[in-house]
């Protein structure tokens, strides 16, 4: 057996498609296309920051868990260091990111915000194109399933199931959406119809017409 990477490529998938519409949402309220009252501009604020922190966990993991795996199982066939310095380049710009969301939640007009989060959107897909590209083939070949459900499981510690898991469904394609199903059983389905409604509705209170993915 070899591990299953699906749930890393939707968290990946939806870190970088919530940033990127983030981006989108603030040029739109910057540029006088969408207005946010103090209600909405907090929900923003709130979604940022939860955001950041989630970057932050999961890149936290990966250095301190997934890194030492694949160091200790795949030795030289793999070179991490690259990978790490864009991670140590994140926090700074993350740390920036809550601040203007902070300012914009008081009051302030989202015009920082716009070119932060497209940094920030735009290194994230960098960064994950090239760490699945190189790191996902590796994992399978070393990582024992084991060794990967221990990183699956730290990662998950940091997480909040209220909104990671409607973002799952929020970004998996059908047919991965059934093999998520498939593997979790009824408790998954349960869960989400449970959290769906919620989730809906602090999307389009933060997103307005680009609730949509």
């Amino acid at each position: 057996m070899t591990p299953e990477l699906l749930g890393f490529q939707i968290t990946h998938r939806a870190m970088r498609g919530d940033v990127r519409r983030l981006a989108d949402l603030a040029t739109e309220l910057a540029e006088g296309r969408q207005s946010a009252d103090p209600a909405r501009a907090t929900a923003i604020a709130g979604f940022v920051t939860a955001l950041c922190k989630g970057i932050h966990h999961h890149h936290t993991m990966e250095d301190q868990v997934l890194w030492p795996v694949i160091e200790r199982t795949a030795g030289a066939e793999v070179d991490l260091r690259d990978l790490s310095d864009d991670h140590s380049e994140l926090d700074p710009l993350l740390a920036e990111i809550n601040g203007q969301a902070a300012a914009f939640a008081a009051g302030r007009d989202a015009s920082a915000l716009v070119t932060s989060l497209t940094r920030l959107a735009d290194m994230l897909d960098e960064h994950i194109e090239e760490e699945e590209r190189l790191l996902f083939p590796i994992i399978k070949k070393y990582v024992s399933v084991a060794d990967w459900k221990r990183v699956e499981d730290a990662v998950r510690k940091g997480g909040d199931v209220r909104v990671d898991l409607p973002r799952i469904e929020q970004y998996a394609r059908p047919e991965e959406l059934a093999r998520l199903r498939k593997m979790a059983g009824p408790v998954l389905a349960l869960l989400l119809s449970l959290l769906r409604g919620g989730h809906r509705r602090r999307q389009r209170l933060i997103f307005g017409p680009l609730a949509e993915v």
